[in-house]
């Protein structure tokens, strides 16, 4: 039986921007339904890093991601938005009214009067090295591409490959975790944020953490799980380190999916947006977050959110062409409720 959903705003994406969309939106007295792919709220702050800090919310000095994305939860429940979570939206058509009708992996058809695309980097997988015998040891048996919980590492042998933000981060926080923590770079600087690149050098220079610069891991051992990894050097001097678990940090790839076949005017697999209300080639359709692309874009959550409050306007406006709305302040009139 198709399950059939009727809204004004579907949000696609429930990372941190699609939630604080419902947020924006609600202020509009506009009901929204959010549609994901992952099987939870918060994106990749809950799929990737959830007990990773944040440095540059207003107002926190730091936060962990996964609270974040729970904050965002309790702002949002008083305009009692609607999910449907572990489908992807695969196709969409405009109806003659205007309005749209969205299809999801599992039958799900979702009506509203406009689209907020809010679906970060897309669809997307980790880069993996090219060490032979690598997918033996994923699952859990000792290969993990991302930090999902930093206690799955508790007094572990650890070793981290990557010389970005991602590596020389998790290096740092897994110090006070893990038994032992490697950390192998390629190169001999990093692109990584100089701060933090100084952080591992004294870690290293402490002993809390090993620093093994221009080398790779070129092999891993082991019969049911990971035991030990090969690092070469640029020399081909090589050394065999048992450990526990392996993490390989060289970003991700992102695929744009099935929103690159929607019609949207595209720019390097991001979709191009008017920054006036974020609206895209299509009526009625805006992006927001890291999937869009305008002259300028900076890919921050804080951008997202300014975004979102524009785009919500923009959806307004195109929902209700001969309406008027005066932009009332939350500090004078509070939350309203829908």
């Amino acid at each position: 039986m198709t399950n059939s959903i009727s809204t004004d705003i579907c949000i696609i994406g429930a990372g941190p921007v699609g939630l604080f969309a419902v947020f924006e939106a609600g202020l509009l007295k506009l009901r929204c339904h959010v549609v994901d792919a992952l099987p939870q709220v918060g994106g990749q702050l809950s799929e990737i890093y959830p007990k990773k800090p944040i440095y540059d919310i207003p107002g926190f000095p730091d936060i962990l991601a996964g609270d974040l994305v729970q904050n965002l939860m309790r702002q949002i429940e008083p305009f009692h938005p609607t999910f449907t979570l572990g489908e992807r939206v695969e196709r969409l058509a405009k109806l003659e009214d205007g309005t749209f009708q969205l299809f999801t992996t599992d039958g799900t058809e979702i009506f509203c009067k406009a689209i907020a695309i809010a679906g970060g980097l897309g669809s997307f997988e980790p880069r993996k090295p090219a060490v032979e015998s690598l997918e033996t040891y994923e699952g859990g048996r000792g290969v993990y591409y991302m930090v999902r919980d930093p206690e799955t590492f508790r007094d572990r042998r650890i070793v981290i490959a990557g010389g970005g933000d991602s590596a020389l981060d998790w290096t740092i926080f897994l110090a006070d975790v893990a038994k032992e923590v490697t950390l192998v770079h390629r190169g001999t600087t990093f692109r990584g944020a100089a701060d933090s690149a100084e952080k591992v050098q004294k870690l290293h220079e402490a002993g809390r953490a090993r620093l093994v610069l221009s080398s790779n891991v070129t092999h891993v051992h082991g019969q049911d799980s990971l035991e030990a990894v090969t690092i070469t050097a640029n020399d081909g001097t090589a050394e065999t380190l048992p450990v526990d678990a392996f993490i390989p940090l060289f970003g991700l790839t992102p695929k744009l999916g099935p929103i690159g076949d929607w019609g949207l005017e595209l720019e390097d697999d991001a979709v191009k947006v008017n920054t006036l209300d974020y609206s895209t080639s299509v009526p009625g359709i805006f992006a927001i977050g890291d999937i869009n692309t305008y002259p300028g874009k900076l890919k921050l959550i804080l951008c997202g959110f300014h975004e979102a409050a524009l785009m919500a306007q923009g959806a307004y406006k195109y929902m209700f062409p001969d309406k008027r709305y005066v932009l009332k302040y939350t500090t004078v009139n509070g939350v309203p409720t829908l």
